[in-house]
């Protein structure tokens, strides 16, 4: 077979040239590197395949997403065209505590120590934090990370609740949570945390009437998905003090946090000024919408504010989730292989959400 990975560190191309030594691979930097006769495509959430895409590669038969969620790939025009789709269906599990390294940072206001000009007048008032015990934790999508995140709440020992379309009163009852609605928990919560599936339904989940139905105070924490959260809303209810401080791993423009929002700009900018002079009759429409640059600053604003804590998407990213994630990536190619595919997706119908894992289970004891 002739695969193309995507978006793979030289550390992780070793180990598939190893375990997939009888096929022919390809590392590329970019979907747009990916020859038309590829017949396997492996790639990560940066990286979306659409009908267009899948229009100029007719050879290929299975995209190995190495991820869980899989918004950035088309079922509909995959499944049409008979391409299989694969998962990794879990991998970040302890994407729980980099949930509280965020919050740590936020209630502790570690940024704001850490960056302190030197002549500075000190002061203890300006630095001044908050205790997790005896706060409400209110938790968004209780899956598996999301219930990763109990014993952990319940360590500092703080009050657990969560909300979920599909909730697991056998799980709440173990680890010693509540399930309430989401204007209950929204009106509770002390903390936010989001670990919520990105969807129609749950798109903008957090907009000004979600945030005006807050405690005020709160504090917001997404190691999710970044358009779980309508940015603008987000930055009002920052200046209006609805919410006191945010821990986010995750954009709703992801590329604002490996780069400032005016170097961004600049470059589609001169990249425009190039494609005019080299198609000088070009007619089609101009991407620099006003919105767009409006967005980006936003966002770039957003990521300055001393009581905003950002990571790159990193919440995923250790030694053990990332060989999870390699393994389960060959285990799958090679089930595809075999004709015996595993983790596939279908349109309309997400996969079933796996068991909740032994640690989760071993944790009860917790209280």
């Amino acid at each position: 077979m002739k695969i193309y990975f995507v978006e793979v560190d030289s550390s992780e191309r070793e180990f598939f040239e190893s375990e997939l030594a009888n096929h022919e691979l390809h590392f590329v930097s970019s979907l747009g590197a990916v020859e038309g006769d590829a017949e396997i495509v492996s790639t990560f959430i940066y990286s979306r395949i659409d009908g267009p895409f899948l229009d100029r590669h007719p050879a290929l038969k299975l995209i190995a997403t190495r991820s869980t969620t899989h918004d950035h790939l088309e079922l509909e025009s995959c499944a049409k065209r008979n391409v299989t789709m694969c998962i990794v269906p879990s991998y970040g599990d302890y994407v729980a505590e980099h949930t509280f390294a965020l919050l740590l940072a936020v209630s502790r206001r570690l940024r704001e120590s850490m960056t302190l000009e030197g002549d500075s007048r000190f002061s203890y008032e300006a630095l001044r934090g908050f205790e997790l015990r005896s706060k409400t934790f209110g938790i968004v999508g209780a899956g598996r990370i999301g219930l990763h995140t109990v014993p952990i709440a319940r360590s500092f020992g703080m009050n657990v609740i969560a909300y979920d379309i599909r909730p697991r009163p056998d799980m709440a009852a173990e680890l010693g949570f509540k399930y309430v609605a989401f204007e209950q928990l929204l009106a509770d919560s002390d903390i936010v945390s989001l670990h919520a599936n990105l969807n129609p339904s749950s798109y903008h989940i957090l907009d000004r009437e979600a945030f005006a139905r807050c405690r005020r105070g709160v504090v917001v924490i997404n190691t999710a998905r970044g358009k779980l959260i309508d940015t603008n809303a987000l930055v009002e209810a920052l200046d209006q003090g609805i919410v006191r401080g945010a821990g986010l791993d995750v954009l709703g423009e992801e590329s604002v946090m490996r780069r400032r929002a005016e170097r961004i700009i600049r470059d589609q900018i001169i990249q425009k000024l190039h494609e005019r002079v080299e198609r000088p009759t070009a007619t089609e429409r101009d991407p620099l919408r006003a919105k767009e640059i409006e967005k980006l600053m936003r966002l770039g604003d957003l990521l300055l504010r001393p009581e905003v804590v950002c990571t790159p998407h990193t919440a995923f990213n250790c030694v053990e989730a990332i060989e999870r994630i390699n393994r389960v990536t060959v285990e799958n190619i090679k089930a595809f292989v075999a004709g015996t595919p595993i983790n596939t997706l279908s349109p309309g119908i997400a996969l079933e959400r796996a068991e909740i894992p032994a640690a989760v289970e071993r944790s009860r004891g917790i209280r």
